[in-house]
């Protein structure tokens, strides 16, 4: 039999493991039609990534479902891919043309495209080598990215089809604009952060009247873009008013007082200045009540000319201006401070402008009702199921989705504008004519798709869709989606809506939710904080099963993780011991293994057990509960198997005469195969190698068939057998620690019973009790007669253990040492009284030192009364 080396070394054995796999091409999704299929398609990173924490932990859980299933007999395909990330990866291009003094102006739309291309030829492979670094068994011959040819035709196969029922449409409407970026933005790419800002109050006249109407805004500079002013029809302090007109100033409009519900009286001043074109609020007032919409902003953040004397200057330099000129017209009432929630990029960070802008949407409100129904009849199912309610939250609400982004890197929206009689072609290729006039000039839309137009076909797109291909009739439906709570409406809705508009299923069954990765303190990583983890670096230093592990352990779907180094140090500590254990027994196996004759209590107690496991781990990762199958794991292999089992069987082993070794060493064998198959889903190398070294009959632990529980290795008498001498050897543990008896001080045993079961259990497994319990020799009897009063006991059903003292303690001895540790203590806490009482020190000492000495005497106190009990029992039993 080959040999495991002495100690574990992750970097020499995982690359050449994994470099096997891929030669072998164990990762292939194969369609055979003997086989259940079972299908998850990766979260594609984008190319501008670099693997992060979120990505291990996404990856890790992905891998742990396929490599178990793969191993339970199904056909399984993992497929992989990138995200081209239209506005990240543009923006990190043009930030480096910057450098080199070049815009997009200047080399055009062809000339970006071709440093795009080569940006992601550079970039795109990087993530996914790091994703193979972590052990992921993807399909990579499969892999796909969503701007390669066959995605793209999908993309407009799907706007040209939205098109012809006429929910894909093109008009002016309300969207989130980013000055810095240069581009619309959706909903869900807005994020909102708390910012300290100003709200200024200030009155318009009212036309032919001495009165003014007061309100506030947090953004002076859109006032140039007012169409209205309104109030609460049901606000008697302005009824009078509906109707009539004031002016706005600077631009001198005249603009109509309106009563509109939106309004609530009791906030403020009961005033809210309307300005459709730059508030999505009152965008909607405005198409209530037929107002104007007047855009006074240009792209880039700077006044149009519809801001009058303030064209062409910045924002926020048109605001400051803006409030200083109402002070000189005595119409500035005052300034507050507060804080509010702001809109911005969640890439760039830069404040949204909602602007009026001619774009294309997509109809949403057929659309999500079928999605929406998945979830209410179960359909689709969400884990934990608390996130249905972030899903549908967002669907019942949706608004039409803006699709198009003034950008290059994407997928250019496949319409074709006839230059001669202005109709609108829309084609999956570039036509060669107008459909309406015939003519040949024509022109293609400028924009680009939203990134999360080609995600949302992701599932379907990758396996060939709109052909029919083997791939899509077998592999699809996919069966889980595995991804974060914080792209839930990004992209879980729209690949749900959208698949069940184009395919007529659901994309998959089942989404299972992971949290966030957090340091240890709780805090989300960032850069401002330091905290970030690389994982190329903890694999580097303990290796990726050692990361995988800490990512899985105490995780629990849905809720956010600490990491910390310590946890990956415990994880490697566990791999290691997974190892030495192994090395244990492979050092033992001079002889064949056998199926034995007969076995022993404890080898049925152990395979009982492991039986127990098999279905419990099983049954787990059905139900996606990764973190505690691990921990079942954990305990079983860390506890039961090493720390127990193999304690229990070394007199067996070290004993070639006796008659029950073989069996012993069938149990060890068969127990570590079954720990390290339901392991390999977490820690696939290090299973791999001790799978490969401690048996020649597979190829592969990825291949070998997944334990299952089976009724005839339920073995209840023998565990409870082997519990109950688990507990006196706990019990005897315990008193001696307590007492300070060291493990090399032997002591008699006697067992009082009457219980014939019991005594006959304790004399057959005598062997490895005394060395577990350090005990000098076991007596078993039916009464108490002959045991001395001063024996220590440890009660167990049906049966006392006795202890004599006198074995366990050189009384005399221990007289002294309690003695001179009660002097120790008491000479500490006087010392700490001393200081305490000492004004000198509490009148300029910080409180913490006071409060760390006033813990200390109470510790002491606490010890010494602890010691003095022990004394005070020993000198008793004298």
């Amino acid at each position: 039999m080959k040999e495991l080396e002495k100690t574990y070394n992750p970097k020499e054995i995982e690359d050449r493991i994994y470099s096997n796999w891929l030669e072998k091409k164990y990762f292939a999704g194969k369609i055979d039609k003997n086989k259940k299929p079972y299908s998850i398609v990766i979260p594609p990173p984008n190319i501008t990534g670099q693997l992060h924490l979120g990505h291990a932990l996404n990856c890790t859980m992905q891998d742990i479902l396929i490599r178990s299933k793969r191993m339970q007999g199904y056909s399984v395909l993992w497929l992989p891919g990138t995200d081209h990330a239209s506005i990240s990866t543009e923006v990190k291009i043009v930030e480096k043309m910057a450098k080199e003094g070049v815009t997009k102006a200047d080399i055009g739309r062809e000339g970006f495209l071709e440093r795009a291309w080569e940006w992601r030829n550079e970039f795109g492979g990087r993530i996914v080598s790091q994703l193979k670094k972590l052990g992921g068994s993807c399909d990579w011959d499969r892999e796909r990215f969503t701007l390669d040819e066959g995605l793209n035709n999908a993309v407009n196969e799907v706007f040209l089809k939205l098109y012809k029922k006429g929910w894909i449409y093109k008009g002016e409407k309300l969207i989130n604009w980013c000055p810095k970026c240069k581009t619309t933005i959706s909903d869900a790419e807005v994020d909102h952060e708390e910012k300290t800002g100003g709200f200024w109050h200030f009155k318009y006249p009212i036309e032919d009247t001495e009165e003014y109407l007061e309100f506030a805004t947090t953004r002076p500079e859109t006032m140039l873009g007012d169409t209205a002013i309104a109030v609460n029809p049901e606000d008697e302090r302005y009824t009078h008013l509906v109707g009539k007109f004031v002016t706005v100033p600077i631009v001198n409009r005249r603009i109509p007082i309106i009563a509109d519900f939106y309004v609530e009286k009791d906030f403020g001043t009961g005033v809210v200045k309307i300005t459709p074109a730059h508030d999505p609020n009152d965008y909607e007032v405005g198409l209530r009540n037929q107002l104007e919409t007047i855009n006074i902003m240009n792209d880039d953040g700077t006044l149009n000319k519809n801001a009058g004397p303030y064209e062409g200057l910045d924002r926020y330099d048109a605001r400051k201006k803006i409030i200083e000129e109402f002070k000189d017209m005595g119409l500035f009432v005052k300034m507050e401070e507060i804080k509010h929630s702001v809109g911005v990029h969640e890439r760039c960070h830069e404040v949204i402008e909602p602007l009026i802008k001619l774009q294309w949407f997509v109809k949403m409100e057929e659309m999500a009702k079928p999605a929406i129904e998945a979830v209410k009849d179960k359909s689709l199912n969400f884990v934990p199921e608390r996130y249905e309610k972030t899903y549908l939250n967002w669907l019942e609400n949706i608004r039409d989705w803006c699709i198009s982004r003034q950008l290059w890197w994407g997928h250019r929206i496949p319409a074709y504008y006839c230059q001669e009689c202005g109709h609108i072609n829309v084609s999956v290729h570039a036509p060669e004519k107008c459909e309406k006039c015939s003519s040949t000039n024509l022109k293609q839309d400028e924009d680009s798709l939203d990134t999360w137009f080609s995600s949302a076909l992701w599932p379907f797109s990758t396996l060939g869709w709109p052909e029919k291909t083997p791939e899509l009739e077998y592999f699809y439906p996919t069966n889980v989606l595995v991804t974060a709570y914080d792209i839930i409406f990004f992209w879980v809705v729209r690949m749900v809506f959208s698949a069940i508009e184009q395919t007529g299923e659901l994309p998959f069954k089942d989404v299972l939710i992971h949290g966030l990765i957090r340091d240890a303190q709780g805090r989300k990583m960032s850069k401002s904080l330091n905290n970030g983890v690389d994982p190329l670096e903890v694999i580097d230093k303990y290796g990726a099963d050692a990361l995988r592990f800490s990512l899985m352990m105490g995780n629990s779907a849905g809720n956010d993780l600490r990491f910390s180094e310590e946890k990956v140090e415990s994880a490697r500590n566990f791999i290691n011991k997974i190892w030495n254990a192994a090395r244990f027994i492979m050092m033992n196996f001079d002889e064949e293994i056998k199926e034995p004759e007969s076995l022993d209590h404890t080898d049925k107690w152990i395979l009982s057990k492991c039986n127990t496991l098999i279905k419990e781990v099983t049954y787990n990762l059905e139900n996606y509960d990764l973190g505690v199958s691990l921990q079942k794991i954990y305990d079983f292999a860390w506890d039961e198997y090493c720390d127990w089992y193999i304690e229990m069987v070394k007199p067996r082993l070290y004993n070639k005469e006796d008659p029950t070794r073989g069996a012993a060493l069938y149990t060890l064998h068969k127990v570590l195969i079954q720990i390290l198959k339901l392991l390999h889903p977490y820690t696939p190398f290090v299973t791999e190698e001790i799978f490969m070294t401690l048996q020649s009959e597979e190829e592969t632990i990825m291949l070998s068939k997944w334990p299952e529980y089976d009724e005839a290795m339920c073995f209840s008498e023998d565990e409870e057998a082997i519990e109950l001498i688990k507990t006196a050897v706990k019990g005897i543990r315990n008193i001696r620690a307590e007492m300070n008896v060291a493990p090399s001080k032997k002591a008699k045993m006697i067992i009082v019973t009457k219980d014939q079961t019991i005594g006959s259990l304790f004399e057959t497994q005598s062997s490895y009790i005394k060395n577990l319990a350090s005990a000098s020799e076991i007596i078993i009897q039916e009464e108490k007669a002959g045991v001395s009063d001063d024996a220590v006991s440890v009660i167990i059903p049906n049966a006392n253990i006795y202890l004599p003292f006198e074995e366990l303690v050189d009384i005399s001895k221990e007289i002294k040492r309690l003695e001179a540790e009660l002097d120790k203590i008491e000479k500490e806490i006087k010392r700490a009284e001393g200081k305490l009482s000492n004004e000198g020190f509490t009148s300029k000492a910080p409180q913490s030192l006071i409060d760390a000495e006033n813990e200390k005497k109470e510790k002491y106190i606490g010890l010494y009364d602890q010691v003095k009990r022990q004394l005070d029992n020993i000198k008793e039993k004298m």
